[in-house]
């Protein structure tokens, strides 16, 4: 193999920081140099190529043909030494810190109690924690930017191990002064009629009500509003004017003490499964075992 003339790291980084700045100025201040040094490391990767990768289209800096090949290869190059460099810090650090990434609604609910729960037990480890959607930490999981996931829906992916953690729900509830508020039951024609506040639609929650309401026919809810976070739901359903679909594990003390209502649906459920996720590729590390042995309790 022949190891001269290989192109440039800083070229392919401002290659790729070019294209998805929108040129060579905001390639400059992504990459924290000058313009003439961004130009310079560009003419410096053709060079290396012996090929055109820029032209100018109506003023405008444009991939050609093989710009785009390069440009390509620079993502690929540049996420995995991103990745590299994160394992190199973790082995450096002798595997005593753990990045964990989980959806919103877990990370609200459970994380808090968990992290100091963990601190109390293993003071010499760290955890790295981060509050994702879903489709991110999955991604981030398979690539190795992240060791561990909790997550409301299991990943599809071959690099990703993924085990049971707890079962869940979806329940449909309202507040204490919502006019169904006491209903027994309630028939699922009517679920058409309500007035909703949920999560966003790139929500994990989101996705897997859109999934259970399609399964009876049911593509669109009345949804007054969407909400970022659990706690902010709660409080706009202690209003008594809409109603809500929200995770089990986030109600049931709620609904326990009489602020929220839960209203059960004729032959319609949304069960559900959390789950723990992990990269096949670090399945030894030694925080992940202890933090997943604090979740078994």
């Amino acid at each position: 193999m022949e190891y001269t003339n290989l192109p440039d790291i800083d070229g392919l980084a401002a290659l790729r920081a070019v294209v998805e700045k929108g040129g060579v100025s905001g390639a400059a201040k992504v990459l924290h140099i000058g313009q003439p040094a961004v130009t310079k490391r560009l003419r410096t990767l053709e060079e290396c190529y012996g090929i055109p990768l820029t032209q100018r289209v109506a003023g405008r800096l444009r991939l050609t043909a093989a710009g785009e090949r390069v440009y390509q290869f620079a993502i690929q190059i540049t996420d995995r030494l991103v990745i590299l460099r994160e394992e190199l810090q973790v082995l450096a650090q002798g595997k005593n810190s753990l990045n964990l990434e989980v959806t919103f609604a877990i990370g609200e609910h459970f994380l808090p109690e968990l992290m100091l729960r963990f601190a109390e037990l293993y003071p010499d480890y760290q955890i790295n924690s981060r509050l994702a959607y879903g489709r991110d930490i999955q991604t981030r999981l398979a690539t190795g930017q992240t060791e561990l996931a909790l997550l409301e829906k299991a990943p599809d992916h071959p690099d990703i191990l993924v085990q049971k953690w707890m079962d869940d729900e979806l329940w449909l509830v309202c507040g204490a002064s919502h006019p169904l508020a006491g209903t027994d039951l309630l028939p699922v024609e009517e679920l058409t009629s309500l007035n909703y506040v949920l999560r966003e639609k790139t929500s994990a929650l989101r996705e897997g009500l859109q999934e259970a309401l399609r399964g009876i026919g049911i593509e669109k809810l009345n949804t007054a509003f969407e909400v970022g976070s659990t706690d902010a739901i709660i409080d706009i359903l202690g209003r008594g004017r809409h109603v809500s679909f929200m995770p089990r594990f986030v109600v049931f003390d709620d609904v326990k003490d009489g602020q929220l209502f839960h209203l059960k649906v004729t032959g319609f459920r949304i069960k559900r499964t959390l789950w723990i996720a992990r990269n096949r590729a670090n399945l030894d590390h030694p925080v992940a075992e202890a933090f997943i042995s604090l979740l078994r309790e």
